[in-house]
């Protein structure tokens, strides 16, 4: 894996959002949908030999965490830009969904360009919400520039995948967890383009906690840790892993700030221990989940003997994985 461009991360920020801000966008999202579960379920902590909270973000309306940070985004663009009535943005999935779903809610069409190779069932998802759907690239990156092209051609107003409604959107789950849970010596978390991460960071220290934050990645899309461990942006030149949901080979510089400064730690996973991860949640919680919804738990298996006689939390962030995917994974092999 060879880098490119790297460029310093930029000095910490101020924090994205307010405490006035998370309650509002607490109010906002429990309007749309009620708070998901966290449980800690008996046989992943037996298997983990540790008290383990699973988040479950698989529970939204569109099966991931990403929909909250698409009613956050929606509702202040149609408050306060009502001239706006078209948005375009790139996905592998999840954060398309997110924007395809609120578009429905407020009236605002949505165009998503998704890489090639995407799944026919995600790009379904995406068009039965009401989403035009473009296919373009070899990955995210390749998506993302694409859709900034489509914007200036069609007049469109483009979404990043990183934004500070989108991080205050996906901060409430942060806030629920926290809540429901009660004290936790960690978090493991995936780590796409970092909205999650920044959103549990920015939260955890509103409320004065000292829960450790663990960023998780792909082996095979290993950005996020490698600016972590040189406090610079290092992006990379292509990616190779089945984790759709955090297949980043070029972070945000605010991201990446904030992520350099709040997480205990940013650490990557090999696909088939995310595979076996997958096959673990199955069976300890009966919930399936996605590739990088699943990352979280596969780190904390193999951290696990660190973490003897603590009480730790992981994020479940989507379950939107397709079928065959499924019968693969589920079956003892790797998508």
């Amino acid at each position: 894996m060879s880098a490119a461009n790297p460029s310093a991360v930029s000095p910490t920020p101020a924090p994205l959002f307010s405490p006035s801000d998370l309650a509002s966008a607490t109010e906002l999202v429990h309007s749309h949908m009620v708070a998901t579960p966290a449980i800690s379920w008996p046989l992943l902590s037996e298997h983990l030999g540790v008290d383990v909270v699973v988040k479950h973000e698989n529970c939204t309306p569109t099966g991931a965490f990403k929909v909250r940070g698409g009613l956050v985004f929606m509702d202040r663009l149609r408050r306060q830009r009502p001239d706006v009535t078209g948005v375009i943005s790139a996905t592998v999935g999840n954060h398309g969904l997110s924007l395809a779903w609120a578009g429905r809610l407020f009236g605002v069409a949505v165009v998503i360009v998704v890489p090639q190779g995407t799944d026919s069932e995600r790009i379904a998802s995406l068009q039965v919400l009401g989403a035009e759907v473009v296919v373009e690239g070899e990955d995210f990156e390749a998506a993302r520039q694409h859709s900034a092209l489509l914007a200036e051609q069609r007049g469109l107003e483009l979404v990043p995948a990183f934004h500070p409604d989108l991080v205050l959107g996906v901060a409430t789950y942060a806030k629920e967890l926290f809540s429901q849970a009660g004290p936790l010596d960690a978090v493991y978390v995936p780590i796409g383009m970092g909205s999650g991460i920044c959103g549990l960071i920015t939260t955890r220290d509103m409320l004065g906690l000292d829960t450790e934050i663990v960023g998780v990645c792909a082996s095979g899309a290993p950005t996020q840790k490698l600016s972590f461990q040189a406090g610079k942006v290092v992006a990379t030149e292509h990616v190779d892993t089945f984790a759709a949901g955090v297949a980043t080979r070029q972070p945000d510089p605010i991201s990446a700030a904030i992520i350099r400064a709040g997480a205990h730690d940013v650490i990557s996973v090999d696909d088939d221990d995310t595979a076996e991860a997958v096959r673990q949640l199955w069976r300890t919680t009966h919930h399936l989940a996605e590739p990088a919804g699943a990352i979280a738990t596969a780190a904390a298996l193999n951290d696990s003997a660190n973490r003897t006689g603590q009480r730790i939390g992981v994020v479940m962030t989507g379950a939107n994985i397709d079928t065959k995917s499924a019968w693969v994974v589920l079956g003892g092999g790797t998508a």
